[in-house]
């Protein structure tokens, strides 16, 4: 029976690399992850020819702290939970069920070799929107999608309604009346 090798997911992935950090944006989870040097590297090196151990020994050469597999695995479990990777292999039994703070805190590695990935869901394109439609009662140009909130007595409000408004968004370059 074949071993798994790591694989790195390519398809779908908008990637920008930086000094410091590598941006990758899932077009199909419409994420974006911030991968740093340590995470960066290790998933660079899943080619689905190499082993963890090679991946670490080669990380090792390249980072100035103390390297181990275990270093690799930590970024191997992060990169599939964040589905960067097509194929990841089965963790060792002495890492099997073990948090990412306990693994940090047997490890006892300085910070800067830890590999870490910082998420964020994009937003939908109806949650890109700001401000309000024309015809919509506004109180503040901030309030209108055009940034123009003008008087306009047609835009009344009702008893008990918390704005007192009477302001109302206009497209944009229409002159206030």
């Amino acid at each position: 029976m074949k071993k798994a090798l790591p694989l790195a997911r390519q398809e779908s992935l908008v990637i920008k690399e930086l000094p410091d950090e590598t941006l990758v944006y899932d077009l199909r989870e419409d994420k974006a992850h911030c991968l740093n040097q340590t995470a960066a590297r290790v998933w660079k090196s899943c080619d689905g020819q190499t082993t963890v151990s090679e991946i670490a020994r080669a990380l090792g050469g390249k980072i100035n702290s103390r390297s181990d597999e275990d270093i690799v695995w930590l970024a191997l479990d992060q990169l599939q939970k964040f589905k960067l990777l097509e194929e990841a292999p089965p963790k060792p039994a002495h890492l099997s069920g073990m948090t990412r703070r306990q693994a940090v805190a047997r490890m006892g590695i300085a910070a800067v070799a830890l590999p870490v990935i910082i998420s964020i869901v994009s937003p939908t394109a109806q949650a890109q929107a700001s401000g309000l439609p024309p015809t919509a009662c506004c109180v503040s140009h901030g309030d209108c999608s055009s940034n123009n909130c003008c008087q306009d007595p047609t835009c009344l409000v009702f008893p008990g309604s918390p704005s007192q408004s009477t302001k109302q968004c206009y497209p944009a370059g229409t002159p206030c009346k």
